[in-house]
């Protein structure tokens, strides 16, 4: 269910799209079937109405475009530049140095005189992609520059798991570039991920969208709220306070006195200021304030 953080991500990426006159797309990232809800995804749409929100196009699934990620994995396959990795995670993970993102995989299975065990060889793969020993860099909108060095700081990385579901890198990747995206605003939780993506834009030849990571909302621990910290879902009985209580964490002015969640909205996105946007985290107890 959306919690406050869901809906901080939505009001700024929403106020941005529609200040610079752009269209504000709903994409459903529903590709890890053991984790998902049933039910979730329509009650995501429900909210998001009953908080004013009006999406343009149709909503994306991405349970549905398979066949756009064995596309992109299929020309990244006959350019040499991804391999199968046989290794158990905890195999790999036992000799692993820590990274930017968790483990750096040494890329055992990649290299030019790995031949895989007979046993291995019965066994599905992953398929990683190679990572450059360079630095990738990048000007987010909040945060400034950004940088990693690959090789260093996360290894070759998966983009289809040994089970078979597609990685979250692949298939982002695939739907933006897909879907003509030029703007990604998102949480600063996601920001590690970025250079693997422009990375994989490159190898694919797509263009790089514009980035900016917002301040995430975070619990009194400093654990980003989130279903796995137990963020209590979004009140719809509280929609115009939740409303101004986001607007003020993205340092909008106070907006007149409404009941009505699209005014709201609608304040947000002719006050919109991205460069006003703040970059530390902000605590807010049991995710309201």
């Amino acid at each position: 269910m959306l919690h406050i953080g869901s809906l901080l991500t939505a009001v700024a990426s929403y106020a941005d799209a529609k200040a610079h006159g752009g269209r504000w797309l709903v994409r459903m990232e529903d590709l890890d079937p053991p984790r998902e809800t049933a039910g979730a995804a329509s009650h995501i749409l429900r909210t998001l109405e009953a908080f004013g929100f009006e999406w343009d196009g149709e909503v994306v699934y991405q349970s549905h475009r398979h066949a756009l990620y064995r596309e992109a994995l299929g020309r990244l396959k006959a350019a040499g530049l991804v391999y199968p990795c046989y290794c158990s995670r905890k195999e790999w993970q036992a000799a692993a140095v820590m990274g930017a993102d968790g483990f750096v995989y040494n890329g055992k299975c990649g290299r030019a005189d790995y031949r895989p065990s007979e046993h291995d060889s019965v066994k599905q793969p992953a398929w990683r992609l190679r990572v450059p020993d360079e630095t990738i860099a990048f000007h987010d909108a909040v945060i400034g520059r950004y940088a990693q060095n690959l090789a260093r700081d996360i290894g070759d990385f998966v983009l289809l798991r040994a089970d078979g579901f597609w990685a979250y890198q692949l298939a982002v990747v695939a739907d933006d570039a897909d879907q003509g995206i030029t703007h990604i605003v998102r949480g600063q939780d996601l920001l590690v991920s970025t250079p693997r993506q422009i990375w994989l834009q490159r190898c694919l030849g797509f263009p790089t969208p514009h980035y900016a990571h917002l301040p995430l909302l975070v619990n009194r621990h400093g654990q980003k709220w989130s279903k796995q910290t137990l963020a209590p879902a979004l009140d719809l009985a509280q929609r115009e306070q939740l409303l101004r209580q986001v607007m003020g964490y993205l340092n909008l002015p106070p907006a007149p006195a409404t009941d009505r969640p699209s005014e709201l909205l609608a304040w947000a996105v002719k006050h919109w200021d991205m460069a006003k946007v703040g970059k530390a985290a902000v605590c807010t107890e049991e995710g309201y304030s």
